[in-house]
């Protein structure tokens, strides 16, 4: 039904203020952003059927304005303010990792990466090279398609970790399944990068497995 419909302490931007955002389900946070439903489609459940489209949250904010663009309806205007809200969260992990060491926030590290990385139809390899106190100075994707570690080119990273600097690095891929379970062969190509990194002094400290709903540490499964 219409939010006009619901009684006033049913309202998601009552039921906010009175009782906080974490009271809220996510349909009803993301009709407080969409403001108006569709003809035909009261806001609330326009918002369930944008979360159910794109499996949540994760995939919801990992939507390209082309992406959106393919939902019936969905106008320019709300387009932006869900391109606007995704843009804000990763420039504000962005910052919350530029500011501190890294791996001491890693629960920040393995949210900036899904935000990057989980919705992505195809497999790409990142590294988020940082400075000797560990902090973020840049996430770049370099490489896409179907990784192995034939295509994973070791001198690629090194090169950009001398231009940029860096002190040490953590190496990132998803895996297009959803399953962020990591494979021998991402063990092996751990080594081999770390190895590499190594002979410039660049410190490999962690390799990250992003899926749908998951990020794996390869260091906290002890297998690097």
């Amino acid at each position: 039904m219409p939010l006009s419909d619901l009684p006033p302490e049913a309202r998601p931007r009552e039921k906010l203020l009175a009782r906080g955002p974490q009271a809220l389900a996510d349909a009803e946070l993301l009709a407080l952003l969409l403001r108006t439903g569709l003809p035909g489609q009261p806001v609330l459940q326009l918002a369930q059927a944008l979360l159910d489209r794109f499996g949540g949250w994760a995939g919801l904010l990992s939507a390209s304005v082309t992406d959106l663009a393919q939902v019936k309806g969905l106008g320019p205007a709300k387009r932006a303010e869900i391109t606007a809200v995704l843009e804000i969260t990763r420039r504000s992990l962005a910052q919350r990792l530029a500011e501190r060491p890294a791996m001491s926030d890693v629960a920040t590290v393995k949210s900036y990466l899904r935000l990057h990385l989980g919705a992505l139809p195809h497999e790409v390899f990142a590294v988020l090279f940082l400075d000797a106190q560990l902090r973020l100075i840049a996430l770049e994707t370099l490489f896409r398609g179907t990784l192995t570690q034939a295509t994973v080119h070791p001198r690629e990273i090194v090169k950009r970790a001398l231009e940029l600097g860096a002190a040490a690095c953590v190496l990132a891929h998803n895996h297009p399944s959803g399953v962020a379970e990591p494979s021998r062969a991402d063990e092996l190509l751990t080594r081999r990068l770390a190895e590499a990194l190594a002979l410039v002094d660049v410190r490999v400290v962690d390799h990250l497995v992003v899926g749908a709903s998951e990020v794996v540490s390869l260091a906290e499964r002890g297998l690097m």
